[in-house]
This record gives C-alpha cells, sequence and structure tokens, in this order.
C-alpha cells in the first residue's frame, strides 16, 4: 500500500504543473482571440486600465470553459508522453502495475475538476457573463476619446464636423478651425471659421468647451422664413467668441438587471422555470388561436354561439345545419353571371389574404418565443457538457500519450491542437443547427461529446492492452489480410533440435497434405458462374482445414536438421480466408446483390480473382511439397 501511494503522489505532483501550465496558457490564447474579436470597441475611448482589467477578468472567466478541456487534453497528453518516453511507463507495468491503476489519481482528480466544472457553469459563469456583456455594451456606447487629426475632418461629436488645419501640441491651441454645427438638422445649419482656437472639457466632462479668436459664423434661419421667400441667415464676425457643444466623456456604467434577466445570466433551476413559462405561452397562444379558428363564420353560418349560464357569457356550439337535400355548390356558382362569379372569386381570394396576413402577423411572437426558448435549451444542455468534455479529453489525452511515448511540448501541441479543433468544429455546427431550429438541441450539444467518446474508449482500450495503433507494420499485414496480397513466410533453423524429425512420417504427412490439396482443386477445377459464386462461393471450412494441416506439417518440418528443408519450407505459401471466397451467408441477401448488377458484377470479378491466385497458391504447395520429398528421400 505505501508502494500505490508514493506512485499516486507521483502522478499527481507530475500532472498538477503541467495541468497549471497549460490551463493559464490556454485561457491566454483564447484571451488573445477575444482581444483581436472586440480591439475596436476598446482602442481610442479613453477608458482606465481598471474598467479594461476589470473586463479581462471577466471574459477570462467566460473563457474557462474552452480553456480546460484543451488543458487537459494537453497535460494528460504529455505527461504519459514523458512517462512513456522515458521508460517510466514501462517500468511500472513490469512491476504489475497496470495503465488504469496508474491513472486512477488522475481520474479522482479529473472527476473532482468536472464536479467543480458543473458548479462553475451553473452558479459563477452566469455572473460573469453578465458583468462582461453589460461591461461590453457600456463601452461600446462610450463616447471616443477626443482627438481631432490635422487637417481632416472629425466627426465623433454627433451633431459637429470639426476641421483643424494645425494644432500647437506645446500649449494646445488649435489653426484655422472650421466647425459645422448640424444639430438642428441641416436646414438650420451653422458654420464658424476661426484663425485660432483652445479647447478644453467642463469640470462634469459632459460639455465641450472652445473659446475663438478672429473669426466669423453663418447661420441659416429657416425656422424664420417668410412665405415665397429666400432663407434668411445670420452672418457674424467675432474677436473673441465662446461655445459649448454637448460631449459627455464619461464612461456611464449600463444597470445589468436586463442582461441578467437574460438566458446567459441563468442557473439551471431559473433556466427550467423561464423554457416551462415559454412553453405555457406558447400552448396558451396556440390555443388561443385554435379558439379563434373554431369560432371563424364560414358561409354564413355561425359555430358557436354566445349564452349567459349563471350570470357568465359561455360560448356553446351551434347544432349542426341539416340540409333536405344535398347542395350542388358547382350548379350554384355557373348558375350566376360572369360578373358575380367573378365577385365571388374575387371576394373568397380577399379573405384568404387577409387570414393569411393575420395569421402570420400573430405567428411572429410564436416564432420568436421559440427562439427564446431553444436559447434556454442550448444554455440548460450547455451546463453539463464542459463536466462530460473534461472526462473524454483526458481519456484521449492520457492513453494516447502512453501510445505514442512522446513528451515535451511538440508532438502533443499538434496532437492536442488538432483534436481541439475537430472537437470545436463539431461543437460550433451542432450548436448552429440546434440554434437553428434544423436538429434537437441535445443532439447539436452533444454531437461533439457523442464522436469523441467513442475515440477515447478505444484509445483507452488499446492502451490499457499494450495494443499496437500507431506501428504502420499492423495496418499494413490488415490491408495485405484483405486485398490478398501475397505474406512472405519465414523460418529460422534452430541451433538446438530436442526431437528430430522421422523423414518417413514427415513424407507421409506431405503425400496427405498433397492429396488433400488434390482433392480441393478437383472440387474447383472450373471458374464458378455468377450464380454459384454468391449463392456458394468457396467452402471456407475445408479451406480452413486445408490451411491448418498445411501449418501443422510446417510446424513439425521445423525440427529438421537440414538446411535445405528449412529453405523450401519457406516456399510454402501463408493460405488466407479472404471475404471474396464466400462473401455472404445468407441466400436471400446473395440473391439482392446478383440482382444489383453494378455491385453484384464488381464482387464476382474480385472474387473470381482471389479464387484464381488461392488456386495457384494451393498448386504451389503441391510443386514445393514434391521438391521436398526428394529432399528428404535423398537423406539417409
Amino acid at each position: 500500500m505505501p508502494k500505490i501511494k508514493r506512485l499516486y503522489l507521483f502522478m499527481l505532483q507530475g500532472f498538477l504543473p503541467l495541468f497549471s501550465m497549460t490551463f493559464f496558457i490556454c485561457l491566454f490564447i483564447v484571451l488573445m482571440q477575444f482581444l483581436w474579436r472586440y480591439i475596436d470597441e476598446l482602442v481610442g475611448k479613453g477608458l482606465e486600465i481598471s474598467v479594461i482589467a476589470e473586463l479581462f477578468f471577466y471574459a477570462a472567466l467566460t473563457m474557462v470553459p474552452m480553456a480546460l478541456p484543451l488543458a487537459i487534453l494537453l497535460a494528460s497528453l504529455m505527461l504519459f508522453g514523458n512517462l512513456g518516453e522515458r521508460f517510466e511507463l514501462t517500468a511500472m507495468k513490469s512491476s504489475g502495475i497496470s495503465l488504469l491503476k496508474v491513472m486512477s489519481p488522475l481520474i479522482v482528480f479529473i472527476s473532482m475538476v468536472s464536479v467543480g466544472a458543473f458548479f462553475f457553469q451553473n452558479n459563477m459563469l452566469p455572473k460573469a457573463q453578465v458583468k462582461m456583456w453589460t461591461l461590453l455594451f457600456s463601452m461600446r456606447q462610450k463616447s471616443p476619446e477626443l482627438d481631432i487629426p490635422e487637417g481632416a475632418f472629425y466627426d465623433q461629436i454627433p451633431g459637429y464636423n470639426l476641421y483643424v488645419e494645425k494644432k500647437n501640441r506645446d500649449n494646445g491651441m488649435l489653426y484655422d478651425v472650421k466647425i459645422y454645427d448640424m444639430s438642428k438638422g441641416f436646414g438650420n445649419a451653422s458654420i464658424i471659421l476661426s484663425d485660432s482656437a483652445k479647447m478644453s472639457f467642463t469640470s462634469d466632462k459632459q460639455n465641450l468647451f472652445l473659446q475663438l479668436w478672429q473669426g466669423e459664423s453663418f447661420e441659416n434661419l429657416k425656422e424664420q422664413q417668410i412665405a415665397h421667400s429666400g432663407v434668411p441667415y445670420r452672418r457674424e464676425s467675432f474677436t473673441n467668441k465662446e461655445i459649448m457643444i454637448p460631449f459627455d466623456s464619461n464612461f456611464n456604467r449600463m444597470d445589468d438587471k436586463g442582461m441578467r434577466s437574460q438566458y446567459i445570466g441563468k442557473n439551471i433551476h431559473e433556466l427550467q422555470h423561464s423554457i416551462d413559462s415559454i412553453n405555457g405561452r406558447i400552448d396558451s397562444i396556440g390555443g388561443a388561436y385554435g379558439k379563434y379558428l373554431q369560432e371563424l363564420n364560414y358561409v354564413g353560418i355561425e359555430p358557436y354561439k354566445r349564452v349567459l349560464v349563471d350570470g357568465k357569457a359561455k360560448m356553446v356550439e351551434n347544432p349542426p345545419v341539416t340540409l333536405a337535400k344535398a347542395l350542388n355548390v358547382d350548379s350554384i356558382f355557373k348558375g350566376q353571371s360572369l360578373r358575380e362569379r367573378q365577385n365571388f372569386v374575387a371576394n373568397a381570394l380577399d379573405r384568404s389574404r387577409q387570414t393569411l396576413s393575420e395569421f402570420e402577423f400573430k405567428s411572429y411572437s410564436l416564432k420568436d418565443d421559440k427562439k427564446i426558448k431553444i436559447r434556454h435549451q442550448i444554455e440548460l444542455q450547455r451546463k453539463f457538457t464542459l463536466s462530460i468534455a473534461c472526462l473524454i479529453f483526458f481519456f484521449i489525452g492520457a492513453p494516447l500519450g502512453a501510445i505514442i511515448r512522446k513528451g515535451g511540448l511538440g508532438m502533443p501541441i499538434v496532437i492536442s491542437v488538432f483534436l481541439f479543433i475537430f472537437y470545436y468544429i463539431i461543437d460550433t455546427a451542432g450548436y448552429k443547427m440546434s440554434r437553428e431550429g434544423r436538429i434537437e438541441v441535445w443532439q447539436g450539444i452533444w454531437a461533439s461529446s457523442a464522436v469523441l467518446l467513442p475515440l477515447g474508449i478505444f484509445l483507452t482500450y488499446k492502451a490499457v492492452n499494450d495494443s499496437a495503433v500507431f506501428k504502420p507494420e499492423v495496418y499494413i499485414e490488415w490491408f495485405k489480410r484483405i486485398t490478398g496480397k501475397t505474406m512472405l513466410r519465414h523460418i529460422e533453423m534452430k541451433e538446438l533440435i530436442m526431437d528430430n524429425i522421422d523423414n518417413s512420417i514427415a513424407i507421409e504427412k506431405i503425400q496427405h497434405l498433397k492429396a488433400t490439396c488434390a482433392e480441393f482443386l478437383n472440387q474447383y477445377k472450373n471458374k464458378l458462374s455468377y450464380k454459384a459464386y454468391w449463392h456458394k462461393g468457396i467452402d471456407k471450412h475445408k479451406l480452413a482445414e486445408l490451411s491448418a494441416e498445411l501449418e501443422e506439417t510446417v510446424e513439425y518440418m521445423k525440427n529438421s536438421d537440414s538446411q535445405l528443408v528449412i529453405n523450401k519450407l519457406m516456399d510454402y505459401p501463408i493460405l488466407k480466408s479472404l471475404l471474396f471466397y464466400h462473401p455472404v451467408n445468407n441466400q436471400i441477401i446473395a440473391s439482392v446483390i446478383m440482382v444489383i448488377f453494378p455491385i453484384g458484377l464488381l464482387g464476382y470479378y474480385i472474387g473470381i480473382k482471389q479464387q484464381s491466385a488461392l488456386k495457384k497458391e494451393i498448386k504451389t504447395i503441391d510443386s514445393v511439397s514434391d521438391e521436398i520429398i526428394k529432399i528428404l528421400s535423398e537423406i539417409k
């Protein structure tokens, strides 16, 4: 037990620093992404450092759901890659400790992180999102910092355009100033020209104070215009003039009450309550529309009538109207004049269009409610996805690191970024599709987890069983088995032979093998027809028996002390049981494939080619057997 506890401590001591480092690195990267996205709304506003720092603090909290899974993936990949590269993982396995036992302290730790991530998503993240978006909207409404350029018009003051030819930055003097005042409308515009000016703010920073020297002003007086006369204007020359321009340069923080009522500012209980309320509202609106349709007047017949029951108005269904005989509407319509028929059709079309436009207008509120409901459902599902993503990424990173056995920051970063981009693309696509109502909300939000979960299970299984996942030789061998590529037999002569073969017994075994091969070739002497191939094919049981007899004979002959015999044994082919020898066992399915000619003919062509290659291999067995018998006969 002390040994195991020391192992647990060793794993935690190796994982925690890596996890902390990768988490803050990932958080910094996604925070830079946030900065580049909103940098245009922050630059040039004259915001205080404390306000910007507060925005970045809340933005960092909102970026935790993106940075945390990536940090877990990268840290676990680096840790187990380092252990595999330094052969520490091999030493642990050789001492009888399984990979799951090595991972167990980290599994407990990641489980605790997942539980903490859930409470973070439910309790802290809504508040952080409310604060961040409130600050961001407040910054958007903040007036830009006043910095009038030289030789260009400045239009950031509402209702005013300012032009300054030259500035003296030492004393703040402005030269050749033009002020275009459009605050009262274009018809009452005024223009002020000045040789020099000085600008300052009032103490409350609500107004811009300008002191002008040596200039003129021109003002339209459209409000005083007399009928049938030109627009009067006023011209004024001044040596010293003072004007006040409204310009609020303060940072006014918005109230976050409205943002808290949005879906981003609610926890699970509040989201579920909002969803139930929206469902009730949608049902009530739908019921009201249905009732309205039932009460509509069709062809002058009222389906319901209003009666008083215990002093209260109540709608009661009218009895159905019965006719003495069937009414032929077509004959009545055709019996009218052309003008009356045109009026009937025009009135019906007008009523249909009016009803359609009325219900389209009423459906707008239903569409809005459904959109709001979907947003709430998405946010509700996302309260759980972060916790599951943390576990999935750990069970991808840890076994993957144990398999590839590459530590450091090179290969792990490449693999982590690739996997996370794959996860992010699926997650974003699922989110957009569910937001637009193309798929169910739970399908879109859980799509990324559903795709990566089998990968985590597969990698964990392979790592625990020490399976070769990234060795190309394994896949080349598998490809050869599927496509029927020839595999070479490799046999080495034994340095020490305990029980040498009996040549007479060896010859007897080889002759029996030759007889089995002859029987097999005689059974499939002719090429199979299209129907026989799909319904019968090659008997895989007989082929398996032939292959087993061949391997048994070779295994016995390995004990020969003759190098010629050993070399000749390697000429024996390895018989394989390929799919296209007999692809379908079910007769009904075989008949269906036969009817589908493109597939059936292609499969038949491949199968005949593989069967022909099989016959050549069996003939090779027969010829090699003759050569071995000849060699054994010459050995005394």
